[in-house]
């Protein structure tokens, strides 16, 4: 699938102070974002399937990317992390949101293709900058700073969404306490999503 620009590009990054990039827009665009999706919508800014990379994005050019419920649908989520990282500037920040592996719901969904848990993203985090429990990090090139993460615990059900906003509170209180939540808690209380932010951790 060839990309599909129906803005000025060149432009827009000429003459922003601020560039940022919604990838996976869906059928919502909040102001100031230009907005990337496969699927042609009214409010699409350029039309391009990801899973290809974002090549027509130049190197250290965006202030902020925002990808929510995006990269469990990725094929090649390698590639387009490391995309993600080449684009950015070198204080420039990638705000995600992903399913947790504990999630009944993530299993509903047939255009699923991975699982997110806790230590997904420290694969691209030096050792030094990781949690207790360390993960390898030799298998990529691709460097990231995690600047904050953040257990999502939430329900379509009122009742049930007052307990778990509870259970956000207590289970994010402390990196140790997030840990001890993944390994003997989460399939008894299921987490609904991750959120993090990280910059480039090299440029």
């Amino acid at each position: 699938m060839d990309s599909h620009i129906k803005i000025n590009l060149e432009k827009e990054i000429q003459e922003r102070d601020k560039l940022i990039v919604e990838l996976g827009c869906g059928q919502k665009k909040k102001p100031g974002r230009i907005t990337i999706d496969k699927v042609d919508l009214p409010h699409v800014d350029i039309i391009a399937d990801i899973e290809n990379g974002l090549p027509f994005l130049p190197d250290n050019s965006i202030d902020e990317i925002y990808c929510k419920s995006v990269l469990e649908h990725i094929n090649n989520f390698e590639n387009l992390l490391r995309e993600i990282v080449r684009v950015l500037k070198h204080n420039g920040r990638a705000h995600v949101f992903v399913p947790h592996f504990s999630n009944p719901y993530y299993y509903s969904d047939y255009t699923h293709k991975r699982f997110f848990g806790l230590y997904s993203f420290y694969y691209f985090v030096e050792p030094q900058n990781q949690l207790k429990r360390k993960v390898p990090c030799f298998y990529t090139d691709i460097r990231i700073n995690i600047v904050s993460q953040k257990l999502v615990f939430r329900s379509p059900f009122w009742f049930s969404n007052q307990i778990k906003k509870t259970m956000g509170y207590l289970f994010n209180c402390h990196r140790s306490v997030m840990e001890y939540y993944e390994q003997h808690l989460c399939h008894i209380f299921p987490c609904y999503g991750i959120e993090i932010i990280f910059t480039p951790a090299t440029k």
